[in-house]
């Protein structure tokens, strides 16, 4: 491993050398780049207009432009946090921890020798040894949220109001590539590629065709694309962009020693509902740091946690969890169960005994702190627990089939005897949507009370669509201060139910909309099958490669589907 890892420094180091050499000579010094427009000639000391003096006019839906990524598009123009991700996603904490405690060396290397040989260490720590198919699904489902949340307000809309839409940047294309695609329809990345086995693995080298993308490389890649037609608009944010930026018919300098403000979620070309990964923080160096020395004293913290919520009877576990950081929010008043248990029609005791809880779905454990807040232990039903979280689980669980008639018979049960939690979103999101409803509770009893499950955490996310299941409540409560906040809505009143006349996609679509209004969030008619497909490249139930031409194609023919609430 470190003969390799020097190896890649040194070869870095005499290319980065050599080729900084070639250009002094074909050059000149300082470098001189001449635009598509001759009497235009640009040097490192007469930079570019600046993008904020750029008129952004309706007739820039017919022009195409060009843009480097980082410090361009993205606000920040260090890829360390993306680089990060990767290992630490797609890797392991182990991967992560060597990433950070060389970056130093990329870092030295990056600023005082070469941009190439930086990216090159960068891109060996993290993706030496990966599966192809587990870089293509961090980035995919990880890496774009983080990547719209850098996105850089002015040179955005610049980027968006041009028609084609190109991006040229010195990241591996793998890593960058499904986020472009997908959320800013970029017709085109030109970006490193990266050298694979015949096993689908990265080597961690990049491809000698190539070569990073970085000054004259960049030039060389847009120049091939767009061949003797020139792009419109050129954007970059350091000197080495110039070259690429000189082909183009009118560019721009993005400063990076200006604060900008990133992007508003309702400037989204597309609006991001599903994401993965564990990291809820953007992991900067110091921010990896802080993350790194944590997790040991987190892992020690959750066991704790969990430990003291499978011994200690509730009432007495809350108290004792809230002295440990858990803190939980009760809003509303919960319906007492002998009330529910002891309604009769007609002289004879109804069927449907229990009340039936209808939630919004944060994560793995919205039903046990829902039976905190009502102070009484409620059966929860699910599609997907692992058999671990089944086992530890302080109340009963109840895995459900699928098959429509096996499901409500054993939900009828269920309700007989006693109290049942429903999470008819069938899956969880972490972004403020509501999924589909499933609409098979509402066949099944008349009391049903809406609630709303929401979280607050720090560090880590205690969801995940890739990873293993099994390990959501430890992440969850790894957090330093993790919080649930659960509101008792009002018991749909009789003429809201089937029994009143209502259709049960009627009171499924409601009781959405009444979650939706109270946690104000926005419903859309997305499905836990929607999420896989578009973060596993499966439906969620059976295992299907992330990479077939059938998965790619369901997942390009998602589209946003966000309706009113």
């Amino acid at each position: 491993m470190l003969g390799e890892f020097g190896a890649v420094a040194l070869s870095s180091l005499s290319q980065a050398w050599s080729s900084r050499w070639a250009g002094i000579s074909k050059m000149g010094f300082p470098f001189k780049y001449a635009a598509a427009d001759a009497s235009k000639i640009y040097c490192a000391n007469e930079p570019f207009d600046v993008v904020e003096n750029c008129k952004i006019t309706k007739g820039r839906e017919s022009q195409t432009i060009v843009s480097d990524l980082d410090g361009t598009l993205l606000r920040s123009r260090s890829s360390f946090p993306y680089f990060m991700l990767i290992a630490f996603e797609a890797g392991s904490p182990l991967r992560a921890a060597i990433l950070l405690l060389l970056s130093p060396l990329a870092w030295v290397m990056y600023n005082f020798i070469s941009e190439s040989a930086g990216i090159k260490i960068l891109i060996f720590l993290s993706f030496a040894g990966l599966r192809l198919s587990a870089i293509e699904s961090a980035a995919r489902g990880v890496l774009s949220k983080f990547y719209l949340e850098d996105m850089h307000s002015r040179s955005y809309r610049l980027f968006i109001a041009c028609g084609r839409r190109c991006v040229v940047t010195a990241n591996p294309r793998i890593m960058v590539e499904p986020f472009l695609k997908e959320y800013l329809e970029v017709e085109a990345v030109m970006g490193t590629e990266i050298q694979t086995t015949s096993g689908g693995y990265a080597t961690g080298f990049v491809s000698a065709s190539t070569d990073v993308l970085v000054g004259l490389n960049k030039r060389s890649a847009v120049k091939k694309y767009f061949g003797n037609d020139p792009p419109d608009v050129g954007l970059g944010d350091r000197e080495s962009d110039y070259p690429f930026m000189s082909l183009c018919k009118e560019a721009y300098i993005v400063p990076s020693d200006e604060p900008v403000e990133a992007v508003p979620k309702n400037e989204y070309l597309k609006p991001l509902i599903f994401h993965d990964g564990r990291l809820v923080c953007r992991p900067t160096p110091l921010m990896s740091l802080a993350i790194l020395l944590w997790t040991p004293i987190g892992i020690v913290l959750a066991v704790i946690r969990i430990f003291i919520g499978l011994i200690l009877p509730m009432w007495l576990a809350k108290v004792v969890e809230t002295s440990l950081g858990v803190s939980m929010i009760v809003k509303g008043i919960p319906p007492n169960s002998h009330a529910a248990a002891a309604s009769k029609k007609g002289g004879q005791q109804q069927p449907h005994r229990g009340v039936l809880f209808v939630c919004s779905h944060r994560t793995l454990l919205d039903p046990i702190f829902l039976s905190v807040a009502a102070g009484r232990r409620v059966s929860a039903v699910t599609y997907s627990i692992s058999r671990l979280s089944e086992i530890l689980a302080p109340i009963r669980t109840v895995r459900l089939t699928r098959c429509r008639d096996t499901d409500a018979q054993t939900m009828t049960t269920l309700l007989k005897q006693g109290d049942l939690a429903v999470c008819p979103e069938g899956t969880t999101c972490r972004e403020p949507f509501l999924l589909r409803f499933s609409s098979l509770f509402a066949e099944l009893a008349d009391e049903i009370v809406p609630v709303t499950m929401n979280i607050k955490i720090q560090l880590f996310h205690g969801t995940t669509a890739r990873g293993w299941k099994s390990m959501d409540p430890l992440f969850f409560f790894m957090n330093p201060a993790p919080s649930y906040e659960v509101t008792f809505l009002e018991q749909l009143p009789i003429e809201m139910t089937c029994t009143g006349g209502k259709s049960s996609h009627e009171v499924a679509n409601y009781i959405q909309k009444e979650l939706a209004k109270s946690l104000g969030f926005q419903c859309t008619d997305f499905t836990r099958k929607d999420k896989y497909r578009v973060l596993a490249g499966t439906d969620g139930t059976v295992p299907a490669s992330s990479s077939s031409a059938a998965a790619k194609k369901q997942q390009l023919a998602i589209r946003s589907r966000i309706v009113g609430c």
